[in-house]
């Protein structure tokens, strides 16, 4: 899904892959990000440990870049 979102709005995924045991150390909760698995856009979590559907992460990018999203586009 990412993939195909990032080529699809010419923006940067980065992907994060850790052990489980690095998500739950104190080193990694200073630096207050969300419990993986999780997806952000930009500083917004839209989920975080749970499922999310592509159209919920289309309209959070969608929203960061000032665009309409597809539900909402004129077209």
């Amino acid at each position: 899904m990412m993939p195909r979102l990032g080529a699809k709005y010419d923006v940067e995924i980065e992907t994060v892959s850790k052990p489980k045991a690095e998500y739950q150390t104190d080193a990694y909760f200073a630096l207050d990000l969300p419990v993986a698995p999780a997806i952000m856009v930009e500083d917004e979590i839209v989920v975080e440990g749970g499922n999310v559907s592509q159209a919920e992460v289309e309209a959070c990018i969608c929203r960061h870049l000032g665009i309409p999203s597809p539900e909402n586009s004129e077209f």
